[in-house]
């Protein structure tokens, strides 16, 4: 049986998102855990079928939205135990991210530029989150912040090197939508931010999935071959 096409999945995450909101909203917790799980399916089912398998630069960034599928299972507790927990999964996958973009290749005139504007926002998010963030979680909440940063920066320099606008504007969208969730736990604000922050993640972990698509390989012909020296 062949698989629908990429943009069904797509869809799929989309309205998985839209009734993750909605049910949010109605308190109907169990029911949005489904639609959670559901959505996340989604971008997962999105890297396969555009051949993320095909390519390393694929199948790393494949292991980076697994992990992210990982991080969204454990947040669906409320526990700091499982706060924790999938804190440490979207760090890891925020590795593979980093993983994956090295192997597309990176400018590092781009990186450098980029580090700048992200460096900076890292720093005003932290100091915004000091005050709310409990002694033990200190430190896992400052590493993630410095590894969910170094993703973005590579993703600006992968986009220096050739690579398609969908990464960095997956990277961003996934770095942004972060601030709702550390505003939900952390600060415990009055208004429900995953109103924004939910969309947004799912755009970027779609975006993300949808630049796993497959390249031809480039096939050397005996003319283009480079000719030993004799």
């Amino acid at each position: 049986m062949r698989m629908p096409p990429p943009r069904f999945f797509v869809a799929l995450t989309s309205v998985g998102c839209v009734a993750l909101v909605s049910l949010l909203l109605l308190d109907l917790n169990v029911a949005a855990a489904t639609a959670k799980l559901i959505a996340s399916t989604g971008f997962l089912a999105v890297a396969l079928r555009v051949g993320a398998l095909r390519s390393l630069f694929g199948r790393v960034l494949l292991l980076g939205l697994v992990f992210s599928w990982f991080g969204d299972a454990f947040l669906i507790g409320e526990t700091q135990g499982a706060f924790l927990f999938g804190l440490g999964a979207f760090l890891v996958a925020h590795v593979c991210y980093i993983g994956a973009f090295a192997i597309r290749g990176v400018s590092m005139r781009w990186i450098v530029l980029g580090a700048i504007p992200v460096v900076t926002a890292a720093i005003t998010v932290s100091l915004w989150l000091a005050p709310h963030v409990p002694a033990e979680m200190l430190v896992p909440v400052r590493a993630y912040t410095v590894v969910i940063s170094l993703m973005l920066v590579a993703a600006i320099g992968t986009c220096g090197h050739g690579a398609p606008i969908t990464i960095l504007a997956g990277a961003l969208l996934f770095f942004v939508s972060d601030l709702s969730v550390a505003a939900l736990r952390l600060v415990e604000t009055s208004f429900p931010t995953y109103v924004w922050g939910l969309p947004f993640y799912y755009a970027g972990q779609t975006l993300l999935a949808l630049s796993a698509r497959s390249r031809d390989p480039i096939v050397e012909s005996p003319q283009n071959a480079p000719q030993e020296n004799r």
